[in-house]
């Protein structure tokens, strides 16, 4: 009896280890002003390369974040609206220190910023930059750099809505099946900033017209 009950044990035991090693952290999405955060539970997909999904992510998020960065330095000498301002240089700010956070990541195992390369042998994937969600087109980002004042906020407001929102459906998939622990750290720092920039971009959407 002391035998079978030592297996059952044993038997238990192992189990929880493996669901334990296999479980992935839940996804946590934050919610309007007022709602209680999502919390999404998810599972580790099984794969042969330990970073794939993550590498892929980050290397789209580095391209993701340039474009950011890049509609922001249209703003100083055509925004009006001063919280606009304020919130595009906010942006720019934390965008840029992040790019290279990303960059770190890919260096440190050996992988290049470049989809399919890899000081490992590389991993292929990944999809092009114009099919990321939320990316503005070639057409969109001259419009904007052709516009100025209370039109450049509006089209400004617009553009980056939508490239905050594209920035959210990638965090939440890389979320649900990459495992490596820095990486969804800097995916849930997009969840939450990002989310809270649409917020209040939002808000500003109802006051420049």
């Amino acid at each position: 009896m002391r035998r079978l009950t030592a297996a059952l044990l044993l038997a238990v035991g192992a189990l929880t280890g493996c669901a334990t090693e296999q479980a992935s952290p839940p996804v946590v999405l934050p919610g309007a002003p007022g709602d209680q955060p999502q919390v999404v539970a998810s599972v580790a997909p099984e794969r042969s390369t330990p970073v794939e999904v993550e590498a892929d992510y980050v290397r789209m998020m580095i391209a993701h974040h340039q474009q950011a960065v890049e509609m922001t330095s249209l703003a100083p000498e055509r925004v009006q609206n001063p919280k606009v301002r304020a919130l595009s240089e906010r942006i720019g700010g934390a965008q840029g220190p992040e790019i290279g956070a990303m960059q770190g990541w890919l260096v440190t195992r050996g992988l290049d910023e470049q989809t399919g390369h890899s000081g490992h042998g590389g991993h292929g994937g990944g999809r092009d930059h114009a099919s990321m969600p939320g990316m503005a087109t070639p057409e969109q980002l001259a419009q904007l750099g052709n516009s100025k004042g209370a039109d450049f906020d509006r089209l400004f407001l617009r553009l980056m809505i939508a490239h905050h929102e594209g920035a959210l459906t990638m965090a939440t998939d890389v979320m649900a099946d990459g495992l490596d622990e820095q990486v969804h750290a800097m995916a849930q720092d997009v969840l939450v900033t990002q989310q809270d920039e649409i917020n209040t971009m939002r808000a500003l959407q109802a006051e420049v017209g």
